[in-house]
């Protein structure tokens, strides 16, 4: 272990981010109603240039005016390469109400851009006198992103957590695909004859999740576009979870349970990673390093990974 300890990221749960358009304020009162740890409300992406501004003051009214219990309530503003980003930083922080935690930035590039979102977000809370500090979530969604990502991540004692964008990223990048996440058709390998198809999003997340754990920030992975596929989204929500994320956004309502389904450690892995805890303590007691559990070896390292996964089922229970 590196003299310099890894931070811990926030105990909070994240398994799932339901995100639902500014523009569309009928659904809020159904996301607050769901089963998401997060509420991510866009005025990005799914917002037309025209309905911006509207939907920004819709945003603003359900802050205060909707009861979202203990979610953790997110506003996805957008691009810093817009004409729009500051204004929705500024009118979300002096009308809006106490009850915002978070503001999420998409496209993020380089750790100036949050330095930049870090500055203005200070600036308005002083103006408006705010109480409750705002924390930051990212997007890494551009080539810039994934090559600067442990400098974005090192970028503000704000920043809580950060998604991986796969349409955009994809665009970034250059990729030839229109899918959103999962297994793509043309990337796989060929052995005698056969195709194995591998995960074209793998190095990607795996670099995230580094920057992530190193500096304390929830590492969360992004959409599943194909919300008719509820087999795709496990499969890639499960290749998440092993790689050490503790999320994935939801885009259709259906995909929450699924988000949540594989993101809670079973009473399985809960009771397994209880008894491999209890063996080592046993070993210590014993003067002992390791020890046997199920005919295979554990030792400090396991203890270590059973201790993630009792903690992780802990922190849902109590949110619960």
């Amino acid at each position: 272990m590196s003299f310099r300890l890894q931070p811990p990221a926030p105990a909070r749960p994240n398994r799932c981010q339901l995100f639902g358009p500014g523009s569309r304020p009928e659904l809020f009162a159904k996301m607050a109603a769901s089963a998401a740890d997060v509420i991510n409300l866009d005025l990005e992406d799914s917002v037309a240039p025209a309905d911006k501004a509207q939907a920004r003051a819709n945003i603003i009214r359900a802050i205060s005016g909707v009861d979202w219990g203990r979610k953790t309530l997110s506003v996805r503003i957008n691009g810093l390469d817009t004409p729009y980003w500051y204004r929705d930083v500024v009118d979300l922080l002096e009308q809006a109400g106490e009850r915002l935690d978070q503001i999420m930035i998409p496209k993020v590039g380089c750790a100036a851009d949050v330095y930049a979102m870090d500055a203005l977000v200070t600036a308005c809370e002083a103006a408006a006198g705010r109480q409750k500090r705002i924390s930051l979530e990212v997007i890494i969604e551009t080539a810039a992103g994934i090559a600067h990502v442990e400098e974005i991540a090192a970028s503000s004692p704000r920043l809580q957590a950060m998604s991986l964008g796969a349409a955009d990223f994809a665009a970034s990048m250059g990729m030839q695909t229109t899918g959103i996440g999962g297994t793509q058709e043309n990337y796989y390998m060929l052995r005698e004859g056969r195709k194995y198809w591998a995960d074209p999003w793998h190095w990607a997340q795996a670099a995230i999740v580094a920057a992530c754990r190193t500096h304390g920030i929830l590492p969360v992975d992004g959409p599943f576009g194909d919300f008719s596929d509820d087999e795709g989204f496990r499969a890639q929500a499960r290749r998440s979870a092993t790689l050490g994320m503790v999320g994935k956004w939801a885009i259709h309502p259906k995909q929450v349970a699924l988000a949540n389904e594989v993101f809670t450690p079973s009473e399985a892995a809960v009771r397994e990673a209880r008894e491999i805890l209890a063996a080592m303590e046993a070993a210590k007691a014993a003067g002992q390093g390791a020890a046997t559990y199920k005919g295979r070896l554990v030792d400090i390292a396991s203890m270590r990974q059973a201790e993630v996964i009792v903690r992780q089922a802990e922190m849902i229970a109590g949110a619960s």
